[in-house]
Order: C-alpha cells, then structure tokens, then sequence
C-alpha cells in the first residue's frame, strides 16, 4: 500500500484499518463503527455522560483529551493553524479547512431537495433537518427543541448566563464566537463581505444581504395597512407609523 514500516505488528494493523477504511468496532448504541478499540472505548463517554478530562480554568468537562487541549485555546487564545492565503489563525484545523472553502469557493455538498449548496458535510446534514422536520436536541431548562447539537449548547448558555469568548482588546465578552466575530471587527475595522455588482465592503454578512436589496429590487417587507412594499424592515416600521396615524 504504502511501504511504511513499523517495530509492532499491532502497529501495523491498526494502519491497515485505517488504509483499507475497515472499522471492526461498531457501537452498541448507535451503530457508528471505529477502526481501533481505543476510540471506541472514548466515543462510549458520548452516550455514558462520562467526562474525565477537566478545565483548570472554568471546570468545564470533555469526554476525550484532545476536546480539552482545544478548548484550552478558548483560554490562551492561541491559534496554531494558519490560513496561508490571509494569514488568519485558527484554534482547529477543523475550522482552517472550513475557512479555506472562502477562498476556493468551492461547495459540493449540495441539498437534492431545495438545491442549497453547502461548505461542509455537517452544514448540509444539519440543513436537511430544516426538510424532516427533525428536532432531536431538546434543552432541558425549558423544552425547546433544535435541530443542531451546537444550536442547544449555544441555547443552554442563555440559562446558565455563560459567556465563554472574550474580546483581549476591550475585554468584551459574549455568548458566542460568532458574536466576538463580530465584534472585534469594530476594532480592526475589517469588511470580509463584498458586493460584486459595485463593490461595497461590509463588516457583516447581514448587511450585504440588505445592501444586495437595491440592485435586486427585492422589498419584503409589506404594510398590512396600504400593501405598501418595503426594502427594509425599518422602513416598514416608519411608514406604519405613519400609515396607521393616518387612518
């Protein structure tokens, strides 16, 4: 296959599994096969709630080591992988590769029923849901179901009030990575987000897709007062002021 060498025949065997893709080791509990017995026996802390491996800074548990040495990165706030198109840094490799799907544009995950392309395999897994109608993560607090693993733990954070990403520069701190995001482009002054019809930059995706409005003619938004139609959302809330005063 390969022509590497190994001192145990163990050894060998286990890269052969993973060279050939055998999985002999199948979990008893959701079907979900591992080529070696140990990530078997880590994936088990999954369904057991076992979480041996311990945050020194906010206690928070994690079921397998490496979880907790990129977690840890939350705290120190280094980023090992490099982006070597734009330099930006990443805690994962897992995030830098879904990172460079930016730069290639490329999407081949592709919905067969509505036709939404998507980045990641995830991505479009956790889409289809929208379809099924699946919602197997509920919250506990109050019963509110998701779709998405990462959409309840975000949820649950309203509950427990944590707010684990800070800002090293104003020491602002949020919810989410996706707000901090955002927010440290106040201060870099950053604008990733480019309209191709006349250039505009923007410092979020939100407001590109407003923007995109007036080369589209697209307003939403409709008066259910005259049927007047509107681009935005504050627009409409104006003229129903308006509107209904007249009336």
């Amino acid at each position: 296959m390969c022509d590497k060498m190994f001192s145990y025949h163990g050894d060998l065997n286990q890269h052969t599994m993973v060279q050939t893709g055998d999985k002999p080791f199948k979990c008893e509990v959701c079907d979900k096969s591992f080529s070696h017995h140990k990530n078997i026996k880590q994936h088990m802390m999954v369904h057991t709630g076992t979480k041996p491996f311990k945050c020194e800074v906010c206690d928070k548990g994690f079921s397998q080591c490496g979880n907790l040495e990129q977690h840890m990165r939350i705290h120190t706030g280094e980023k090992p992988f490099k982006c070597k198109v734009c330099d930006k840094g990443f805690s994962t490799f897992a995030h830098l590769e879904r990172h460079m799907s930016i730069h290639t544009g490329e999407k081949p995950f592709k919905c067969d029923v509505c036709d939404k392309i998507f980045r990641q395999n995830e991505d479009l897994q956790m889409h289809m849901r929208i379809h099924t109608g699946e919602k197997t993560y509920k919250c506990e607090v109050c019963h509110k179901l998701f779709h998405h693993q990462g959409r309840l733990k975000t949820h649950t954070r309203i509950h427990t009030g944590e707010k684990p990403f800070q800002c090293e520069i104003c020491g602002g701190i949020y919810r989410q990575s996706g707000n901090l995001k955002r927010h440290k482009r106040i201060h870099t002054g950053e604008k990733p987000f480019h309209c191709k019809v006349c250039d505009k930059m923007f410092n979020e995706n939100g407001n590109l897709k407003l923007h995109m409005r007036i080369h589209t003619g697209e307003k939403p938004c409709k008066c259910e007062v005259c049927n007047k139609m509107f681009r935005y959302p504050g627009s409409l809330m104006r003229h129903i002021r308006i509107c209904k005063g007249q009336k």
